[in-house]
């Protein structure tokens, strides 16, 4: 027998779904329109008659030259540098930092949580940030290259060793692995497992969900970091070690109106094909999380729940 549906049920899950399918479109309109651009007519992309649908005569000019630009590509690998060695390396320090942490026999355990979360509520602030990354670039140039010169180095490596610490992810692993039940640990050690094989072997496994997040979590950061980035590697004038947003953003900033630059009527058409251009970099740019994210997204809501969630 079904039950019934009481009147104000009906009305919560009407409201509900309303609203779901309100942001479901909020979220889909960007991508539908970025495409519509991409494909649209130059004059309509620039007189912005474009809203949903691509507008006047359909051309493909516009991927031609994303697909033809050397120096996209050169920066889209650097992204791809990025993200993929980042996100191993922040994974690494992460599961390491917060099975150490999850372990009450740790000297110091409630001081070392505190100044974790601390960092989570304070933040030192921009500058002292780009001093820190600054200080950082000279010692990995007097190692590596017997300069104090952080121009003398590949700075993807610097975005890559001192721009992946994340507080909060940390917690998220640590809360997952203090989840994980004493007496599998216990009878792991009864077995002769060290310390590194009940890592490897017992809280990795058992907690596949929160890490799959949090990887998650740093790739997208790393992919779609941008500011730091460029003030890194744009102040060393490295523009071969640009990440695609970077690059990205100087094309929008030199050859579109996209960020208010004034542009003559004249100018109407260079204009349109460079907007084109740009919302054809910002689809491209966007396929690798677009493929990724739906394998991943099986453990989204289950890590966050794991990792957020203390007993």
């Amino acid at each position: 027998m079904k039950r019934k549906i009481e009147v104000s049920e009906l009305i919560f899950k009407i409201i509900a779904y309303v609203f779901l399918i309100i942001f479901a479109v909020l979220c889909v309109y960007p991508l539908v329109f970025a495409l519509s651009s991409m494909f649209s007519g130059f004059n309509e992309v620039g007189n912005n008659e474009v809203i949903l649908w691509p507008t006047g005569d359909l051309q493909i000019e516009a991927a031609k030259y994303v697909l033809s630009s050397s120096n996209f590509w050169v920066s889209y690998s650097n992204t791809l540098f990025v993200t993929f060695i980042g996100t191993i390396w922040c994974l690494i320090y992460s599961i390491l930092g917060a099975y150490a942490l999850s372990k009450k026999r740790l000297l110091g355990r409630h001081g070392f949580n505190f100044f974790l979360v601390f960092t989570m509520w304070f933040s030192a602030g921009v500058v002292p940030q780009f001093l820190n990354y600054q200080q950082t670039g000279r010692i990995m140039a007097t190692i590596f290259a017997g300069s104090t010169n952080m121009g003398d180095i590949d700075l993807k490596w610097l975005i890559v060793l001192a721009m992946g610490m994340n507080a909060t992810n940390i917690v998220l692993l640590r809360n997952s692995f203090e989840g994980v039940p004493s007496e599998i640990e216990e009878a792991a050690r009864i077995d002769g497992a060290t310390e590194l094989q009940i890592l490897t072997k017992v809280y990795i496994p058992m907690s596949k969900a929160t890490i799959a997040t949090v990887a998650l979590f740093f790739g997208i950061s790393r992919w779609n970091g941008y500011f730091w980035a460029y003030k890194v590697t744009g102040a060393a004038g490295q523009n071969y070690s640009w990440p695609v947003q970077v690059y990205m953003r100087d094309f929008i900033q030199i050859n579109t109106n996209l960020t208010g630059k004034w542009t003559s009527e004249a100018a109407q058409m260079d204009l349109g094909k460079g907007t084109s251009i740009a919302y054809a970099m910002v689809v491209f740019a966007m396929i690798p999380i677009l493929v990724i994210y739906p394998f991943i997204q099986k453990y989204f809501a289950k890590g966050v729940n794991m990792g957020g969630v203390k007993e």
